[in-house]
């Protein structure tokens, strides 16, 4: 995940193997789909960690083009999945300027960590051609379900208070709506995955760049 190069320096990840995390089991299969449904050509990854989501999109075609600001995580995916072009970036960086433009780009459980979200989004928007799609992953927060938090006892473990680096934005479908739709973003669709929709782990939003 990327973090500001501004902020604390233990709040880049650090990365030791390229095994896939927990969030891979229910945020993979609805990434794959949306893959396989727009068929996208090119790809650009903001936020690859070690490199296992880009590997996935390689391996249904696509042309990837990934970035994160943990030099392990780049190092490890350059290591793990040649052929990929990984590089050190931060999500605040001018990355249209550095990379080009892409049909699409994938940012998934990335902007939770960040101090400027808006600014994310905004890089998002510019790296997209127009009519391009943006595919954006965050844990799902909502009423009830902080809710069920609370009367559980579990809201110290969700909100991961002592987590170095952890999640300091917690989005709503709403904020999450509102965050894109400012940056110019339009055909805004959200679904929740990961349990039931109520209880969600994780919201994913397709969004598109105007004509």
């Amino acid at each position: 995940m990327i973090s500001s190069r501004a902020g604390i320096e233990s709040g880049s990840y650090r990365y030791k193997s390229s095994a896939v995390g927990h969030t891979h089991a229910y945020l993979q299969p609805h990434l794959d789909k949306l893959l396989r449904s727009i068929g996208p050509e090119r790809v650009f990854e903001l936020g690859c960690g070690n490199g296992n989501i880009a590997a996935s999109m390689r391996s249904l075609g696509c042309d990837v083009t990934a970035i994160d600001l943990s030099e392990t995580g780049i190092a490890t995916a350059r290591s793990s999945f040649p052929g990929i072009r990984f590089e050190v970036a931060s999500a605040y960086d001018d990355l249209a300027a550095a990379f080009g433009t892409f049909p699409m780009v994938v940012c998934l459980d990335v902007i939770e960590h960040l101090y400027f979200p808006k600014t994310c989004a905004a890089r998002i928007f510019e790296m997209l051609e127009p009519g391009g799609r943006a595919v954006i992953s965050t844990p799902y927060h909502g009423y009830l379900k902080n809710i069920a938090l609370a009367v559980t006892g579990k809201m110290d473990a969700h909100f991961t208070a002592l987590w170095d680096g952890g999640h300091i934005k917690f989005f709503s479908a709403s904020t999450l709506r509102k965050l894109l739709a400012e940056q110019g973003f339009v055909d805004i669709r959200i679904s929740r995955i990961g349990r039931i929709p109520t209880l969600a782990k994780s919201m994913v939003a397709v969004a598109q760049r105007p004509m």
